[in-house]
C-alpha cells in the first residue's frame, strides 16, 4: 500500500486540547503553523517569563517545565477542541466546555483550568503567547507518526491507545510498523513539501493517560522500554521545502 497523509492535528494551547486539520501549508524552517502558538505559565515558570519578556509577553523560548503539561496532570490529556469562528471551543469530560478569545480572555482558562491541575503543583498563573512557540524542542521541528506502528503497539499491549495521547502533528498510514526509525537523517516528501527526519520523539509519562477519561491506563514509558528497549515515539522532522500537505497525500520516503 502506497504510504500517505492520515491526520494532521494542530494544538493550538501546549498540552490543552488539539484539533484536526484537512490541510495545512508548511513553511521552510518553521513548525506547523498554529501549533502551541500559547501555553500556560506555572508559578515556577513565571521566575523565567519575567527575565525574558517585551511588553508582558515571553520574547525567547522557554523550558516545557515553565507549563502546564500532561506529565503533571493527566487530566488536562483528557482536554480535546481548538478553533472555530475565530474562537477556542475546548471541552472535557469533568470540566464541561470552554469557548473564549485566548487574546482576552485568558483568566477565564486559567480558572477553568484549575481543577484539573494538581493542588500541591505550582500553580497556574496566565497565558502567554510570546514570540517563540512552545513546544518541548527549541528547534522548529514537525512530529511524525505511523499508523502502523501504533496498531503494532496497541496489539502488543491488548488495548486501543489511540492517536491523541502522542500530540504529535502528522500522522502517516502505509508504512511498515517502525518503519519510521530508519528514516533518521533522510529527506521525505510530503505533498508539496519536503522534510529531512533528524531524531526520534522521545517520550514521557504523559502518554500514560487516557484521553477520553484523563486517567492513567498504562504506564506506557515502561511499556516502550520493555518490549522495544527505548522510550521512543514517532520521528521529528525539519521542513526544508515549504507547501501545502492535505489528507490522503502520497507520502514518499
Amino acid at each position: 500500500m502506497t504510504a500517505h497523509l492520515a491526520l494532521i492535528r494542530r494544538h493550538p494551547i501546549k498540552s490543552v486540547g488539539g484539533e484536526g486539520l484537512e490541510q495545512v501549508t508548511l513553511q521552510a524552517g518553521r513548525r506547523l503553523p498554529g501549533d502551541r502558538e500559547w501555553a500556560v505559565l506555572t508559578e515556577a515558570g513565571e521566575r523565567h517569563a519575567l527575565a525574558h519578556q517585551t511588553g508582558g509577553q515571553p520574547d525567547r523560548w522557554l523550558p516545557k517545565s515553565c507549563f502546564l503539561r500532561g506529565v503533571v496532570s493527566a487530566d488536562l490529556q483528557a482536554i480535546v477542541g481548538g478553533w472555530r469562528d475565530g474562537m477556542l471551543h475546548l471541552s472535557h469530560p469533568r470540566a464541561g466546555t470552554l469557548v473564549l478569545d485566548p487574546a482576552t480572555r485568558g483568566q477565564q482558562l486559567i480558572d477553568w483550568l484549575r481543577p484539573l491541575w494538581p493542588t500541591d503543583a505550582p500553580a497556574p498563573t496566565r497565558l502567554v503567547h510570546g514570540a517563540a512557540v512552545w513546544t518541548d524542542q527549541k528547534r522548529p521541528l514537525v512530529s511524525i507518526l505511523s499508523l502502523s506502528s501504533l496498531a503494532q503497539l496497541e496489539a502488543q499491549c491488548g488495548q486501543a491507545l489511540g492517536t491523541h495521547r502522542w500530540r504529535g502533528n502528522l500522522w502517516v498510514d502505509g508504512w511498515a510498523p517502525l518503519a519510521e526509525r530508519d528514516l533518521i537523517g533522510r529527506t521525505i516528501r510530503i505533498g508539496a513539501a519536503e522534510l529531512r527526519v533528524t531524531d526520534h520523539v522521545g517520550r514521557c509519562d504523559a502518554t500514560s493517560a487516557d484521553t477520553d477519561s484523563g486517567t492513567r491506563d498504562i504506564d506506557m514509558v515502561q511499556t516502550l522500554d520493555r518490549l522495544y528497549g527505548h522510550t521512543d515515539f514517532g520521528i521529528f522532522a525539519e521542513v526544508v521545502t515549504g507547501g501545502p500537505v492535505r489528507l490522503q497525500d502520497q507520502v514518499h520516503a
